[in-house]
């Protein structure tokens, strides 16, 4: 008999999650462009909504009945479709939990939202990374990587940490041609992001099929990732089981109030988009300048870039000197993507000076 409690072996081989810098090393504090936070805040009317009144010695309302019904109403879902949780994460977590444990595997895009095999390994099922197609998600390959044994496909939709999309006809093609046991989850943290009109067709697919969840979160667009807001709707029996593994009280009272009034104000969302928009495009033209240099900015949909340094300046070089300059971005060797930065959009100031550093790296290395 062991003299410690001993952690389950699919436990112990789970690292913690390391945030990425936020000090130079000389303590200066860097401007995070590492972690895809709205760089142009929150709607003023979440700060009037978390100055008024406020009683924390009161549980929240443990249904967020009052937040559920406004995101019905504002996408057309039954409320009672609709689960709310501490950050999209959790959502994602219960709905893995929920269909794959030991013997299971769980299938998703080889570049994928980090938190991914961190859901998997927790249950002690099996990750399997579908192949790329030039970094991004491929529905054949994902398809291929289907098995007798796979429980759970999970698809970040626009993709995180590259920024490609998939458009509806290939998020069906890819619900068409899996088993109907298996449970496909269309995570769509960055949806806000898209343009008008773009719609991958997951609301539509978890309204008329058993198998199908789609997550949100307040996070991104919406400018509250503090207060730890997302959402998941799906066919009654999949809202009902990530209800039974959610915490009792899991959103709470401030953050039901923040996410009730960012979702007021549609307005900030759609400047937040367009924003986002245009510094993206001026951005990816100053790498793209680049190209001859071996630099090389993937197509995006969501508010970062994903930068792939393919000639003689690595991205650890440019990992040190734009953090010496005032900014943390994502360097990503974790994700077996060493030669590329993820980095998150702000303001058109803040991305010409990393395009600045940049330019100067790759003058300097020609």
């Amino acid at each position: 008999m062991a003299d410690t409690p001993t952690l389950k072996p699919w436990i112990e081989a789970i690292h913690a999650y390391v945030p990425g810098k936020s000090r130079t090393s000389d303590g200066r504090p860097l401007v995070n462009h590492s972690a895809n936070e709205n760089q142009m805040g929150c709607s003023p009317a979440v700060h009037e909504a978390l100055a008024g009144e406020h009683q924390p010695n009161f549980y929240p309302d443990p249904d967020a009945t009052a937040l559920r019904a406004a995101i019905g109403a504002a996408h057309g879902i039954d409320p009672a479709r609709i689960v709310c949780g501490t950050g999209s994460g959790e959502l994602l977590h219960c709905a893995v939990q929920a269909f794959a444990g030991p013997g299971d595997e769980v299938v998703f895009p080889r570049y994928s939202f980090s938190l991914y095999p961190l859901l998997v390994w927790k249950v002690g099922a099996e990750v399997v990374p579908a192949e790329d197609s030039d970094y991004a998600p491929d529905v054949d390959k994902l398809l291929a990587a289907v098995s007798e044994r796979t429980r759970v496909v999970l698809l970040d939709n626009p993709n995180n940490p590259i920024g490609t999309w998939l458009p509806r006809t290939e998020v069906e093609r890819l619900h068409a041609g899996l088993p109907r046991d298996v449970l496909l989850v269309v995570d769509q943290a960055y949806a806000e992001f898209l343009e008008e009109g773009e719609d991958d067709g997951g609301f539509d697919l978890a309204a008329r099929y058993d198998n199908v969840l789609v997550t949100r979160t307040f996070s991104k667009a919406f400018g509250i990732a503090g207060e730890r807001v997302g959402w998941a709707t799906g066919a009654p029996h999949l809202i009902d089981a990530l209800n039974r593994l959610r915490g009792a009280f899991n959103v709470t009272a401030s953050g039901q109030k923040a996410a009730l009034a960012a979702l007021g104000d549609r307005d900030f969302v759609r400047r937040s988009r367009d924003a986002n928009s245009s510094v993206r495009a001026r951005f990816v033209e100053q790498v793209e300048a680049l190209g001859n240099h071996g630099l090389r900015a993937l197509p995006s949909k969501a508010n970062f870039v994903f930068v792939v340094f393919e000639g003689t300046l690595s991205a650890t070089t440019a990992l040190d000197a734009i953090g010496e300059a005032g900014y943390a971005v994502r360097h990503l060797p974790s994700q077996d993507l060493p030669q590329a930065l993820r980095i998150t959009v702000g303001t058109q100031e803040q991305m010409d000076a990393i395009a600045t550093v940049l330019r100067k790296l790759c003058e300097a290395s020609a």
